[in-house]
């Protein structure tokens, strides 16, 4: 499009010419076109002053709007779980130490100790983990014990039957969640508070027991799930204790297994689930097996030891 003002311009060069003569070589010489899409009209003259075509109006930038940090990509959606702590968990291959009654020893040449929620002090789970280790509480989640400190949190509904050769324990009714999992959850906040790195719940198969209640898988099930989650909320591995019924179901919910007696009952290849997970099984034998029921248990992938049914400070390698 021809800039406004153009024909003036014109009409000046024109009559500048006439007034010189038209075909004077000098005035065609000063003569530029405004319009260099017809090459058929007139060549006119343009004043140095007067631009042919207006400046360009300066290209101009709106200013940005203030960057929002995109949190998108971290934030969960409203309503979403909040995001686990990190954990550790042991390595699928590792030697261990459980020891749930006597004096702590503290001198077993173990990757990973076992011992109790209650008579184990922050500076002992110090101490050990000064000199290398990692520590897991034991703690009892699916049977009542009279002498804990927190013995009286527990309703007599929830009571059952005794365990049988342990006295002072009965059996929990694991259906009654919002009686059980808070005491749960205080012991692991014990756990927390005293730098452990993982849990054992102890007695999480009711169900396949003489409980005194009328329990189902299905309810195992859901409790021991529960429990794990407890655990992980507070940054804690889990194990699975026994249970081997449940071990393929429940793999998934749980950091590493913690196994009695699988030689004896020849049920160690329960935990093949875990073993091809990664995840360590700690296994324990209470009578000295043989050479080659050992070996079948490595070979299996179980990291095995074996120890008195107390529990004492003694360790035998299988």
């Amino acid at each position: 499009m021809r800039p406004a003002g153009c024909s003036v311009v014109a009409l000046l060069a024109v009559l500048v010419l006439a007034a010189c003569g038209s075909g004077s070589d000098e005035g065609a010489s000063s003569t530029r076109s405004t319009s260099p899409a017809s090459s058929s009209a007139a060549p006119t003259t343009t004043p140095s002053n007067v631009p042919s075509t207006p400046p360009a109006a300066p290209a101009t930038t709106p200013p940005s709007a203030p960057e929002t940090p995109d949190r998108t990509a971290t934030a969960p959606p409203p309503g979403a779980p909040a995001a686990e702590p990190a954990r550790w968990r042991p390595a699928a291959r590792t030697t261990w130490q459980y020891q749930l009654s006597g004096t702590l020893d503290l001198t077993v040449p173990a990757d990973v100790y076992d011992v109790d929620w209650q008579e184990t002090s922050a500076a002992q789970v110090r101490q050990l983990h000064d000199a290398g280790r990692r520590v897991v509480c034991y703690l009892n989640a699916g049977a009542y014990e009279e002498w804990r400190p927190d013995a009286g949190d527990y309703p007599a509904a929830v009571l059952g039957a005794p365990l049988d050769g342990w006295p002072g324990e009965r059996w929990l009714d694991i259906r009654r969640t919002d009686v059980l999992l808070p005491i749960i959850a205080a012991r692991m906040d014990v756990c927390r508070d005293k730098g452990f790195d993982a849990v054992e719940p102890d007695n999480v198969d009711g169900y396949a027991n003489d409980s005194g209640f009328p329990l189902g898988a299905q309810d195992q099930l859901d409790f021991n799930r529960a429990v794990a989650r407890l655990a992980h909320e507070r940054g804690l591995a889990v194990g699975l204790k026994n249970d081997v019924e449940q071990a393929a179901a429940l793999e998934p919910s749980f950091d590493f297994a913690v196994n009695e007696e699988c030689l004896a009952y020849d049920e160690c290849d329960a935990y093949a689930p875990f073993v091809r997970a990664g995840k360590a099984v700690l296994h324990v034998e209470y009578e000295q097996p043989t050479p080659e029921q050992c070996a079948r248990a490595s070979a299996i992938g179980v990291n095995s030891i074996v120890k008195e049914l107390d529990l004492g400070p003694g360790l035998r390698s299988c």
